[in-house]
């Protein structure tokens, strides 16, 4: 089993992007874990949100295949508390898929027909952060979700 991160557009702030490299490589002490980051859709002022959705919704569909078990992270998600999501990715781990992928949009989230497709959703929470923020946060809970599952002292009870 793997589990990729797939998100559009760069971390562009040295800050976040070595905040989650540091996480990165501590989620592979636990798995094969990976991060891809999708080049952003080239907009005008006139691009509607719908089509910026739809070009981005396309270049998921290129990077997915039709065996991998897709979460969305999404605000209208479930929301877990870190002990809940352990026990969720545990048990997403435990079906038998080859790769467990995480999706982050890009600003307007996603199109209808990632929405369609995919029905598992997870929120990290009903505020809204950057994207760059969300990554980070996202590799923390999954570092942190790793420690709980294996007992290791990382995460007080």
């Amino acid at each position: 089993m793997e589990i990729e991160l797939i998100c559009i557009g760069k971390t562009d702030k040295t800050l976040w992007s070595d905040l989650v490299k540091f996480y990165e490589k501590r989620i592979n002490y636990y798995i094969k874990f990976s991060i891809t980051y999708l080049s952003d859709v080239k907009i005008s002022k006139k691009t509607s949100p719908k089509k910026i959705k739809d070009e981005e919704s396309k270049k998921f569909f290129q990077k997915l295949k039709s065996s991998d078990d897709v979460i969305l992270l999404d605000e209208k998600g479930k929301n877990l508390n870190s002990i809940n999501f352990a026990k969720e990715l545990e048990r997403n781990l435990s079906k038998g898929k080859k790769k467990l992928v995480f999706l982050i949009g890009g600003a307007y989230g996603f199109s209808d027909k990632i929405y369609s497709e995919f029905s598992n959703h997870l929120s990290l929470s009903k505020m809204t952060f950057s994207h760059q923020m969300i990554r980070l946060f996202f590799c923390e809970q999954l570092y942190r979700a790793f420690t709980i599952i294996k007992n290791h002292p990382y995460h007080n009870k």
